[in-house]
Formats: C-alpha cells, structure tokens, sequence
C-alpha cells in the first residue's frame, strides 16, 4: 500500500490532469448523449401527438383495426360492384328502333320493329305491323345478336341499330 501512495505522491500532477482530460471525455460523450435524448424526445412527442394519454401500443392497434375496418369494407363494396356489374350485364341497355310501313294501303309509318338487347346482344326484338283493319305484334327471342326465329328486313335494321352496327358471335 506504501507504494501506491508513493505513486501517487511523485505523480500527483499527472494523475490530476489525467483525470481532468478523463472528466472532459466524459463530460462530451454526456452532450453527445444528452443531444441524441433530446432529439429522440422531440421524434417521440411528435408520434405520440393527439393521443392523449395513450401509449403506442394502443394507438397501432387502433390504426390496424381501421385498416382491418377499410379492408372489410373495400371487399363490401367488391362484391357489390360486381352484382352490379352482372346485373347492368344482363340488363337491357340496347335498343334499336325501325319504323316503317308495312302496307301500301297505310302510310306514316306506323308499323315498327324494336329490338331490346342486353351487353351480350341477348333479348328480344319485338314487331308490330300496322294496318287498316288488323294489327300484329310479333316477339322473337335474340341470342348474340341472333335469332333462331326468320326475322324480317326491319327486325335485322333493329339489331344492327341496337349494337351499333356490330353484330356478336
């Protein structure tokens, strides 16, 4: 033990300014740490705003539940988009209309045919000749833009006129 202390009497000087330098090393790495504390609190203040007195992990539930929530919702409005879709499909959203006279003994074109087509070319075309002393309504089924059934002139004009002059196959 004499020794140490003989040590550090002979050494006082340098043991002195080398705890100064060790206490100046210390004192820049406490700044240096101080620094980044404070810069991580002000990060930190920053997410945690508007949360009022909860944590961060009841606010990223929270948000995952909303998430959740959207996703549930976007697949709502999928499947309702799609049974709309299939249902304007198949709705009627073709039409062509033909007037003509279909006796020479009647004028003013009152006799017409009417093709009513859905997005596939699928429905009905529906005539009906205008005469003096009689009347007649006919309705033939359309399948692709055809009928299995002879179709007239003016009931064809009306198909073509309801897919805008494309037919489908």
């Amino acid at each position: 033990m004499d020794s140490v202390i003989t040590f550090i009497k002979t050494n006082n000087e340098v043991l002195s300014l080398t705890a100064v330098f060790m206490s100046g090393i210390t004192l820049f790495f406490l700044l240096i740490n101080f620094w980044r504390t404070s810069r991580l609190m002000r990060k930190y203040k920053k997410l945690m705003q508007g949360l009022e007195g909860k944590d961060l992990e009841q606010m990223l539930n929270a948000h995952i539940d909303s998430v959740n929530r959207f996703f549930v919702k976007t697949g709502e409005v999928e499947n309702a988009y799609n049974s709309i879709r299939k249902m304007a499909e198949n709705s009627i959203q073709n039409v062509g209309v033909v007037r003509f006279n279909a006796f020479d003994d009647t004028g003013s074109d009152l006799s017409f045919a009417v093709a009513l087509l859905n997005h596939y070319g699928d429905g009905v075309v529906i005539s009906s000749l205008f005469g003096r002393n009689e009347s007649r309504t006919y309705a033939k089924p359309v399948n692709r833009g055809i009928s299995t059934y002879h179709l007239s002139a003016e009931e064809e004009e009306a198909i073509r006129k309801a897919l805008g002059g494309a037919v489908i196959h």
